[in-house]
Order: C-alpha cells, then structure tokens, then sequence
C-alpha cells in the first residue's frame, strides 16, 4: 500500500516536471512549489496570528516615509511591467484576439516570460500591504478575502508561468491589472504624503470606475474564445479561470458601487467612524484591485478586501 502511494507520488512529480516550462526554471522561487507554499504559509500566519500578537502591547508605527517610498516603488515597478508586457508582444505582435502561447526560445518569447515572472513577483512585494496593515495596528481590516487575495494570487500564478507557460491571451489580465496597479499606488503615494497633497486626490472615485473597467476588458477580451470558430489556444483552463476570475471581481466592485455611490449607504457611516479616529473621512470610497488596501494617511477602501454586503473602513 505504501509502495503504491510513493510510486504515484513520483509518477506525479515526473509529470510535473515534465509539464514545467523550462524557460523559467532558473528564476528566483520557481524552482518547485514548496518555497513559495512556504512563503505564503508564513505570510498567513503573520498576517492572522504571530504579527497582531507581537503588536498586542506596542504603539502603532507611523510609518509615513516608508509609505510614500513604497507606493512610488510600486508605481515604477508596475510601470516597467506594463512596458515589457507591451513590447513583448500586446503592443507590437499579437492581435489581440486569439493569440497563442509562443513555445520558442525567441527574444519576445522570452521578455514575455520575463514580464510574467516580474508580474508574480510583484505579488511578494505587495505582501508589504498586509505588513503595514499590522505595523500600524488595522488588524480590523486583515479579512479573511485580504489574506486570501494576497497569498492565493502569487501560488496560482506560479503554476499559471510554469505548468501554463506565460503568453498569449490568457496573459492580458496581468498586463491590465498592472495598469491599474500604476494608477493606484501613485494615489496611494499622495494620500501617504499628507494633508498638502489631498487636493489632488478629488478623483477617488474614478478609481472603482478604473477597476470595473479592468474586469470588463478582462472579461470581453477572454470571452472572444467562447465565440470564435477556431482557437487552439494551447492551455484553455486558463481561458476559464481567467473569465471566471473578471466576472466575480466585477460582481463585487458592482455591487460596492451601487451601496456607496448609487445607495450611498457606506460612506457617511464610514466618514462618521473616520472622524471619530481623529482621521480625515473625505478620501473614503476609493475601491480598487481586488484587496483591502490602506498605505496612504487618507481612509480610503482600496485593493479590493470587499465582501459582498459589507466593506470595512480603513
């Protein structure tokens, strides 16, 4: 019995290796999935149980100029991201219809891979989220959905780069959230920076309109597969996860909009709740990216830790 378990268990790493694209073994974290599952194992346990006790009897850290110098890091990284996904491929060959996974060893294919792999890195760095998140002591906004997006967006697209090599249309959603990604820490970059700069900051609304936007271009752009007579596209799970993906999250940042800027159910409760803090409420309502985010000194809803009926202040 045993014999059998071991055998099929290395029956299955031999197929896994062999389904592992090659031409990002030798990147940082991708060399088997049990340093980034550990990663975000620690990164779970920080974030829910060993980092609010380690605050329990400490005074919240300010934090501002680190803030502000990561906001603007993220801005740039994002912003080089954006650029790679366009040359190696969205801006220069693909079609933007069915375009398919390019197997070779060419210079596109390869900056291709190399924007991806930056993408999946991006996602560790955005961990630092949560680390303000408990540094500062707002465990209240650590949700479940918070803990979930971060730790399960990077392990599931390290087997989209590897088991999934990374390209053609089943990529674009990358491109597009970094998109977003640029937009939305540059925000985060001037509410961080204080009271000087919240005059700039008049279009947080604009960012839940931003980040409708992404899921229906997400969503039409992979829904053309459904549509079309021939597509072979080589992976088409992940045509559907992606879908699956855009649709729910549109879902979501719908239903935000509609309770705080339709209904306008949420903000007033949640500026009374800012001005009992002693914080600034006119920068709430900003929803983006799929996560509760606050790295900025304004209260503001942003990176997408919202449940559906319920979005918790910052």
């Amino acid at each position: 019995m045993l014999r059998e378990a071991l055998s099929s268990i290395l029956k299955f790493y031999d197929y896994f290796k062999s389904r592992t694209d090659a031409r990002v073994r030798d990147y940082p974290l991708m060399q088997s999935p049990v340093e980034m599952t550990a990663i975000l194992l620690a990164y779970v346990v920080f974030a829910v149980s060993v980092g609010p006790r380690l605050m329990a009897n400490r005074k919240p850290f300010g934090l501002k100029s680190p803030m502000i110098v990561y906001n603007l890091s993220m801005v740039l990284l994002n912003g080089y991201i954006v650029y790679e996904f366009m040359m190696s491929g969205w801006a220069t060959t693909y079609t933007w219809r069915c375009d398919l996974i390019d197997y070779s060893s060419s210079p596109q294919a390869l900056r291709m891979i190399r924007a991806s792999w930056w993408f999946y890195f991006s996602k560790y760095i955005e961990l630092l989220d949560t680390v303000f998140f408990v540094l500062r002591k707002k465990q209240s906004q650590i949700t479940f959905l918070h803990v979930f997006h971060h730790s399960f967006m990077p392990w599931t697209w390290w087997w989209g780069i590897t088991l999934t090599p990374a390209g053609g249309m089943g990529c674009l959603h990358a491109m597009i959230n970094a998109i977003v990604h640029v937009i939305m820490y540059f925000y985060y970059g001037l509410s961080a920076a204080g009271p000087r700069f919240q005059k700039y900051l008049w279009w947080k609304k604009y960012m839940t309109a931003i980040q409708l936007m992404q899921f229906v271009v997400v969503s039409i752009h992979i829904s053309q597969y459904y549509f079309m007579e021939k597509c072979d596209y080589q992976v088409p799970l992940w045509i559907h996860l992606v879908w699956i993906y855009g649709v729910f999250f549109f879902l979501l940042f719908s239903n935000f909009w509609i309770q705080a800027y339709v209904k306008g159910k949420r903000l007033p409760a949640m500026a009374e709740r800012a001005k009992q803090n002693g914080s600034p409420g006119e920068h709430i309502g900003v929803v983006a990216n799929g996560k509760h985010l606050e790295n900025g000194n304004a209260h503001h809803h942003a990176n997408g830790k919202v449940l559906l009926g319920k979005v918790k202040e910052i």
